[in-house]
């Protein structure tokens, strides 16, 4: 069975405001007791699979009045209920992200709630105490947009970025801005052109400076949009998906390396096994929108996964970490209950867990969340102990531990079918939602792992004179702002829960460290400080004789590279570094230096000067054929016998070159020209009669 998805455009205003996708649910998105809205991520032609032993969770709920289940050792804390919307659910549906903004508060987004009942972005502090910011379609034709899904994203200028699957002038969704008070600006309006339509998940911001997004696939031949848009409403479309490459994409999050790796959910070539809409895809995009697919995933049931609907997350050893909604190797669930996959940014992936359905969940409907002990943490919709769903943990190294059952109290008041995913505050907990039902069972919850508070990067690379933003709590009276190495910032106390700090001359990769008046707060990743290259001298130089290379953050330099080749080098200091020009090094190409923070490229171009180390024989009458050895002999123009010109050489290698002695040759030096500029032998080649 699939899910048939119908784009009404024919009624437009206030009871219809966008192409709202209207699905007929069927298999796993029919079950669970309507507990999975009919407008949500999964507004794809989903494969029906569900769980062989799944029970109704009707029967779940009375049989948890008269069985109360301790709660495991980590402390779950249901903070507050989600009252019902007029569409029989809490709203708070996949892929909604929350968000921790400026002032510490969390900030997320409601599918249907709010003063119009067409959604809403609201804020909620970490005791559990809502409070509305934003409520869409104030007027009719809701211009605005309706229907956010995604949630919103922290920018860069304290401002939350996020889109709606409907409303806006075309009646299919928009890209907004709004002010933590609720002023919203309208960025983009879709128009189910060539920049899709129905987005749902929120911008993402990656470091330079730049906002990106994408569209979902529509029926007139769109498969979803890469998309690039200002905080003013500059937009274009970067990448269009074609299927092959993927279709309904997942927004992309920001790699160390610059790039952006995502996933869709749906598409992938080969197609999967018995499947037509394909099983989804890992990509790379440039920031550009060159895509490469990383992964085709293979299928269901007993393959690698399938229908990958989380956003990947960057581990602290640099691959990459999601979740398969469907497939794996248990046959506890129709099409398989789901995996969690590890990949390279190479395109090497690995499974790392299969989830069974009971005991340890099933049908995972988001990805991972990275905590600040390097381990990742998740949540399954369904399955579990009580088959509401299941908060788990799991290594790098795929060891995964159950940390709490939904449905664990009398009456699951502490809520049920977690279908979005978690995020770590600065204060050191886990904060989520579930979904519930029609029932109720929607919570915004904590959960409390034991880890330490923390400073949070909002920004985490740059140049020395950048400003570093960070998030936080206790700022208030801090006392100083330091990095890797112990070189001290200069910083400013915006509020409690927020600063800023100048990136200082010295400063080297790695942890931030914030001390304020009762202790010390660490930040959760490296900070990368970008290397710089101001000059390099000389500006010719032969293979084996040293370039000296001056700038700024040198000091953790892995490698040189001088013509297309690995030199080898001596790090001087933090603003000089010293290289050997490398056999085979081509002439007129930039110089760049890689360290911890990243890689910078000279402007200038070192010009590599051929070197004539000798040439046999030594002597000969006119037509001997002599060998010439040195380095950097490619592309050598000219050879010459006392200044004659030779007629007939070759260029064998970098290191050799063969020349007949030509006619009118006289005593004296060899020379050879290339585009690095002419070498004469350092002796004589003496023509004989």
């Amino acid at each position: 069975m699939t899910q048939n998805i119908h784009l009404d455009t024919a009624t437009r205003g206030k009871e219809n405001p966008g192409l709202r996708s209207k699905a007929s649910p069927a298999g796993p998105l029919a079950d669970q007791a309507g507990s999975l809205s009919q407008v949500r991520l999964l507004e794809f032609h989903l494969r029906g699979a569900y769980m062989k032993h799944h029970r109704n969770l009707l029967s779940v709920i009375a049989a948890a009045l008269l069985f109360a289940v301790a709660a495991n050792a980590q402390t779950y804390t249901p903070l507050y209920t989600y009252p019902q919307t007029n569409r029989g659910n809490t709203g708070i549906l996949p892929p909604d992200a929350m968000s921790q903004g400026q002032d510490g508060t969390l900030y997320a987004t409601d599918a249907y709630n709010g003063a119009n009942n067409f959604g809403s972005v609201f804020k909620m502090t970490t005791a559990g105490v809502p409070a509305p910011v934003y409520s869409f379609c104030p007027q009719t034709g809701c211009l605005d947009g309706a229907y956010p899904m995604g949630g919103v994203g922290l920018g860069f200028d304290g401002n939350l970025y996020g889109t709606t699957q409907g409303g806006g002038k075309h009646a299919a969704g928009t890209v907004f801005k709004l002010t933590p008070t609720g002023t919203l600006t309208t960025l983009w309006t879709f128009a189910n052109g060539t920049d899709d339509s129905v987005p749902i998940f929120p911008l993402l911001q990656a470091q330079d400076g730049n906002l990106y997004g994408v569209s979902l696939a529509q029926y007139n031949g769109q498969y979803g949009a890469f998309y690039k848009v200002s905080s003013s409403g500059v937009f274009s479309v970067l990448h269009d998906f074609t299927f092959t490459d993927g279709s309904n994409p997942n927004v992309p999050t920001a790699g160390t390396d610059g790039n952006l790796y995502g996933t869709a959910v749906l598409g992938g070539s080969p197609a999967c096994a018995g499947y037509q809409y394909g099983c989804g895809v890992v990509y790379k995009l440039t920031p550009n929108g060159k895509e490469t697919v990383l992964w085709n995933f293979k299928g269901f049931y007993g393959s690698d996964g399938a229908l990958p609907v989380g956003v990947l997350v960057q581990g602290y050893d640099g691959n990459y970490y999601g979740a398969t909604r469907e497939g794996g190797n248990s046959a506890n669930c129709g099409g398989g209950c789901g995996a969690v996959f590890k990949i390279t940014p190479a395109g090497v992936l690995t499974i790392l867990h299969n989830f069974t359905g009971h005991p340890d969940g099933a049908y995972p409907d988001t990805g991972l969340t990275l905590g600040t002990d390097g381990n990742f943490y998740g949540v399954t919709s369904a399955g579990g102990k009580f088959n509401a769903g299941a908060l788990y943990k799991i290594t790098s190294a795929g060891t995964e531990t159950i940390l709490y059952d939904y449905c664990s109290v009398s009456g699951c008041t502490d809520g049920f079918n977690p279908e979005t995913p978690l995020v770590q505050h600065t204060n050191g907990k886990f904060y989520g939602n579930t979904t519930g039902n029609s029932l109720g069972g929607g919570v915004f919850y904590s959960m409390d792992v034991g880890l330490k508070p923390f400073a949070g990067l909002v920004t985490w690379t740059g140049k020395v004179g950048k400003t570093v933003e960070i998030l936080g709590q206790g700022f208030n009276g801090a006392t100083s702002v330091s990095f890797f190495n112990g070189v001290s910032a200069t910083f400013h106390i915006v509020s409690d829960t927020y600063l800023t700090a100048i990136l200082p001359t010295g400063a080297l990769t790695g942890t931030v460290t914030v001390t304020t008046l009762t202790g010390t707060l660490k930040s959760n990743r490296h900070y990368l400080v970008i290397p710089q290259i101001k000059s390099f001298t000389p500006t010719s130089r032969s293979v084996g004789t040293s370039v000296v290379i001056t700038g700024v953050s040198l000091r953790q330099t892995t490698k040189v590279i001088i013509g297309g080749k690995t030199a080898s080098f001596t790090v001087n200091s933090d603003i000089q570094v010293t290289a050997t020009v490398p056999a085979g090094a081509k002439t007129g190409q930039a110089i760049s230096i890689t360290t911890a923070g990243g890689t910078a490229t000279s402007s200038g171009k070192l010009v590599v000067v051929p070197a004539i180390s000798g040439f046999s024989p030594t002597s000969g009458p006119v037509g001997t054929s002599v060998t010439i050895t040195g380095n950097s002999f490619t592309g050598a123009t000219s050879v010459t016998f006392g200044g004659v010109a030779a007629t007939s050489y070759q260029v064998v290698s970098d290191t050799k070159v063969t020349a007949t002695v030509p006619t009118g040759a006289v005593t004296g030096p060899i020379a050879i020209t290339t585009p690095g500029g002419t070498e004469k032998s350092a002796t004589s080649f003496t023509v004989t009669p």
